[in-house]
């Protein structure tokens, strides 16, 4: 029997009294042969056992203990004939020598010895002494014993004790033995898929080792299992707990619902709209004060096309006036899919640059040349609005419009827009985005326009760099802006200052490169001129041109 799962058995083991009975005799032969067999008189008690001649087995096991000591396996079967009499007293005493000794898997081999009811016995008793000691003891000394008593239960119910199952698991996270009790949730499920503690647990586990994919995973099997009960689990977590898992369920909605935009399916599939209909109506239940939350079930509804729902929603969670600028801007996703694009304009840019990322997360909801149209609609607002020096708002549009169709011309016009509000650095990533991203049809004016704020910001080395890029680029283009901003004769002196400044560092090569685009934007410039002699003196020979 030592080769089968514990506590199965062979089929009709209790009931194979001539196998017993044999097996008694060869026992009592070899105990005749040698009285210091340990192993033939346990042989023999194990036979006594099985033929219910109870006491004799008893006697028979206390005289092992004698000869062999504090024995974990004599004293297992010691135990449990002394449950089986009725001596709980007795029977736990010797468990907790077992215990002591450390050795619960002395069990293991025993299992298929002991009779169903008897092992039942066995698990409820350990069952029931592990609780006591948590209900009634504090300290990681306590739990590392109730786990002990929960081990035995557990070996004793042949390994599906549930209820044990999840008592350990729960106990070997409180002593920070996260894998072990990942592996315990584990044991319950490969059995029951669907217990929900076992599932919640196992999720506020992965939680603690920061394996946000795999908790989220196990939470919404547990909200679809039984939504009460898994929501019971979760609003048993202490506050901070409580809001990280909610908000890694709203992140995944929202993922999920990112992910439909970005393979530009016109529905959710079924099992994954059930899903997120499951997360937002439990999130609601946790917290329905939350705005995030009434948010995620509109965004459902566009996303199924559902506009009229989602407009209802809308309206009785933050009321008509939609005081909430998340709420206003899918107020204007919904205007947007009627073709009424100055409404939906005016509601979108409202979330302009207050949460440009959830704009951009909306806008992915609205067709390609719906988008197209919207940014188009947004730049000409914009452009009206910086007319009446209105700066702060025409930015919210431009973003809209960089944001709806992320066209060259709407990032240039940003980057103009965020000079003008003296939000240089922003204007310069801008710029240099489309420069880097090589993705803009007129280089020449990008150029000049970082290389005005590089300027503005005293980096004039940098400054001339751009401006050197877009003479070289095209001459007469960049001419001509240069001439507007900042003038050919205040350039051509920054010229003369970043090149004087490599010269007197000895680099040649890059100072005469300098003065020579100086020299192209003013051609008078005399300090220029005289700085590419002494740069050709200086050199001495070195070819520099």
């Amino acid at each position: 029997g030592r080769g089968r799962a514990p506590g199965t058995g062979p089929p009709g083991a209790e009931t194979r009294t001539p196998d017993v009975l044999g097996v008694h005799s060869l026992a009592s032969m070899l105990l005749e042969l040698d009285p210091s067999d340990v192993e033939s008189r346990i042989l023999s008690a194990d036979a006594l056992y099985q033929l219910d001649r109870v006491e004799e087995a008893h006697k028979l096991l206390l005289v092992s203990l004698n000869s062999t000591g504090q024995r974990p396996s004599v004293l297992a079967r010691l135990a449990l004939l002394q449950l089986k009499k009725g001596f709980l007293y007795d029977a736990n005493q010797l468990i907790k020598k077992v215990i002591q000794i450390g050795d619960t898997s002395c069990l293991l081999p025993i299992m298929d010895i002991f009779k169903a009811d008897d092992r039942a016995l066995m698990e409820r008793h350990c069952h029931s002494n592990a609780m006591s000691i948590l209900q009634n003891k504090e300290g990681d000394t306590y739990v590392k014993e109730a786990v002990a008593y929960l081990s035995l239960a557990i070996i004793s119910s042949g390994g599906t004790a549930s209820d044990a199952l999840l008592t350990r698991a729960r106990c070997y996270s409180h002593l920070n033995q996260k894998k072990t009790a990942i592996f315990d949730f584990g044991s319950i499920l490969n059995t029951s898929p669907n217990h929900v503690q076992a599932l919640c647990g196992r999720a506020f586990t992965y939680a603690i080792l920061c394996k946000q994919k795999e908790a989220v995973q196990d939470m919404v099997l547990a909200l679809k299992a039984d939504q009460t009960l898994a929501l019971g689990e979760v609003q048993s977590l202490r506050p901070e707990a409580q809001a990280l898992i909610t908000g890694w369920l709203h992140e995944h909605c929202t993922r999920s619902l990112t992910g439909a935009q970005a393979a530009n399916r016109g529905s959710l599939a079924p099992e994954e709209l059930l899903n997120l209909q499951v997360i937002s109506r439990s999130l609601l239940t946790i917290d329905e004060n939350n705005p995030a939350w009434h948010l995620l079930g509109v965004d459902i509804s566009i996303a199924e096309g559902m506009y009229e729902d989602a407009l209802g929603d809308l309206q009785e969670a933050f009321g008509t006036s939609l005081g909430n600028v998340c709420a206003k801007a899918r107020y204007g996703i919904i205007q947007a899919t009627k073709g009424n694009l100055q409404l939906a304009t005016q509601n979108l840019s409202s979330l302009a640059e207050r949460d440009n990322r959830d704009l951009g997360f909306l806008l992915g909801f609205l067709d390609i040349k719906v988008r197209r149209l919207i940014a188009q609609v947004a730049s000409q607002e914009a452009n009206a609005l910086a007319k009446e020096n209105r700066q702060e708002k025409a930015l919210r549009c431009h973003t809209l419009a960089v944001l709806a169709s992320d066209r060259a011309r709407y990032v240039r016009a940003r980057a103009t827009c965020l000079a003008r509000l003296k939000q240089y650095e922003r204007a310069l990533g801008d710029l240099s985005q489309l420069i880097e991203q090589g993705r803009s049809p007129e280089p020449v004016e990008d150029y000049c326009a970082r290389g005005h704020i590089r300027l503005l910001v005293l980096q004039d080395r940098e400054a001339c760099e751009d401006y050197a890029e877009a003479l070289r680029l095209d001459r007469p283009a960049a001419l001509a802006l240069i001439a507007r901003r900042p003038g050919r004769l205040s350039l051509s002196q920054r010229f003369h200052h970043a090149a004087l400044s490599s010269f007197e560092r000895g680099l040649f090569e890059d100072a005469w490169r300098l003065a020579d685009s100086g020299m192209v934007v003013d051609e008078a410039n005399v300090e220029l001129r005289r700085l590419k002699a002494r740069i050709k003196r200086e050199a001495s020979g070195c070819v520099v041109h």
